[in-house]
């Protein structure tokens, strides 16, 4: 059955306007064109700056219970239309249907824990009289929104790594920009009419699509975007970051996530949690299981019992609740992915499981022997590939584990606290799951990076205390305080 084409409107600044020029969406599965969306120019993307800053100069002192109820109202909205936003997402994306009916889920959560924390954003009572000589003296800080928050975001979770900007910002009072990946924008746009009828004020939210190219530029620059929240990867966050100026940057580059298995652990536990940590949402992943370092004297049961589980996944049909893995978001991904698997290969990797590519579909596939100096050891594969590797014990896996120029999450299997306790302290990473995946999330908490990872942190709270500023004020007063 032929998928009836959407034609879409971007919203900026509360008008829902089509553009000059459009490109198409498609589904990687297929190839099917499922929808036509505004290319956005760079004057559109001026205007929506522009608009911006002037409604946040009315609007500076947005009131808190407002805000709540934006972001309570728009959180009901996505449960209300649950199902058509996980349509979205599966079409447009990688994720089966029940991939993203969960992300769905997290993304109203995400809008609710933003709407709970902007009542939170607090200031403090400062002790001036702690000074000799300022007994006089009261007073106390408070956080203010900074301003305009230009959000890029990537094609993965179209949805809530959306969520995950556009809450934090509106709960802290600042507009948001929005520029999605062009592969997925629908999710992002849903978003918009989300927070368009949750009565969002004008001006406050906009979803501007189009060539990173085109408008990327002018948003990242622009005086008047006082911080650029970025996910996607390495090389563009660089050039993100050289082209910023002075202001605030905070940015998840990816990862090549480690997972470490030690003789004690429960090895069918540990199995589950990575075979899902590595191939959920086609292995495309920033906290996806990538290297897996299992102590020798249980690596051959483990490296059996991963396969087995391995080959079990059904991979097809997105659309179908009986899938557990779909394509790769693009063809040239997976060929990608091909490549890196050969290159390996070539350099004395053992295929255990899959390698085979058929179009964007590329097999849960499971290595071993993998050379140090491979891409795909080395740099973030953002597929459906996971290397195992034997090790001698704890301190040569953390070893392992840190040799690369990434450093986002791991996680570790042991039932010894000390090894628990050595991984968490030299484990160069912004997270440590243990007795579980590196693949583990929940959406309040910090959450980011060291390394070649990326800077600061998001997670609803921390992304809220970096759109916001502390102002101090201090009275004199005639007399000492309290006298």
């Amino acid at each position: 059955m032929k998928t009836k084409i959407r034609e879409e409107k971007m919203l900026i600044a509360g008008e829902w306007i089509s553009g000059d020029k459009t490109f198409q969406v498609v589904n990687p599965q297929n190839n099917q064109v499922i929808a036509n969306v505004p290319s956005a120019s760079p004057q559109d993307m001026i205007r929506a700056i522009d608009e911006a800053e002037e409604v946040f100069q009315h609007l500076s002192s947005w009131a808190t219970h407002e805000r709540i109820n934006v972001l309570n109202r728009a959180a009901d909205y996505i449960e209300e239309h649950h199902e058509t936003f996980s349509e979205t997402i599966a079409l447009e994306g990688s994720k089966t249907i029940t991939e993203a009916r969960g992300e769905v889920k997290r993304t109203a959560q995400t809008l609710r824990i933003s709407a709970e924390e902007a009542r939170r954003l607090k200031g403090e009572t400062i002790n001036f009289d702690q000074k000799e000589g300022s007994e006089n003296r009261a007073g106390y800080q408070y956080r203010f929104p900074i301003g305009i928050i230009g959000a890029i975001t990537p094609f993965n979770d179209p949805l809530n790594l959306v969520a995950h900007k556009v809450g934090p910002a509106l709960a802290a009072g600042n507009p948001v920009i929005v520029k999605p990946a062009s592969m997925t924008p629908l999710s992002a746009l849903l978003l918009a009419k989300a927070f368009a009828h949750a009565g969002v004020p004008k001006g406050f939210l906009s979803v501007v699509t189009g060539s990173g190219r085109e408008i990327g530029e002018p948003l990242v620059t622009s005086p008047k975007v006082k911080m650029i929240s970025f996910t996607g990867g390495l090389v563009a966050g660089e050039k993100i970051a050289h082209q910023a100026g002075l202001k605030k940057i905070s940015m998840e580059l990816g990862s090549n996530s480690p997972v470490i298995v030690l003789n004690d652990a429960c090895l069918s536990e540990a199995v589950t949690a990575s075979v899902s940590g590595a191939f959920s949402a086609a292995g495309q992943n920033c906290i996806g299981v990538q290297r897996i370092f299992v102590e020798s004297s249980v690596y051959d049961k483990f490296l059996q019992s991963f396969v087995e589980r391995t080959k079990e996944l059904q991979v097809g049909d997105k659309m179908s609740e009986w899938t557990d893995m779909g394509p790769m978001i693009a063809e040239k991904e997976a060929m990608r992915v091909e490549d890196w698997v050969q290159e390996a290969v070539y350099d004395g990797a053992v295929i255990e499981a899959g390698g085979r590519r058929d179009g964007a579909f590329f097999e849960p596939t499971v290595l071993s022997n993998v050379s140090h100096h491979s891409m795909v050891y080395k740099e973030e594969v953002f597929g459906p590939v996971v290397i195992i590797e034997p090790v001698k014990g704890l301190k040569e896996a953390v070893k392992y584990s840190n040799e690369v120029d990434y450093g986002l999450q791991a996680g570790i299997f042991t039932k010894n606290l000390d090894h628990a306790f050595y991984a968490i302290q030299h484990l160069h990473v912004g997270g440590v799951m243990v007795n579980d995946s590196s693949d583990y999330r929940i959406d309040e908490m910090p959450f980011g990076g060291v390394k070649g990872s990326g800077l600061g942190r998001e997670g609803v709270r921390h992304a809220m205390m970096e759109m916001s500023d502390p102002k101090v004020v201090c009275f004199k007063l005639s007399q000492p305080w309290g006298a």
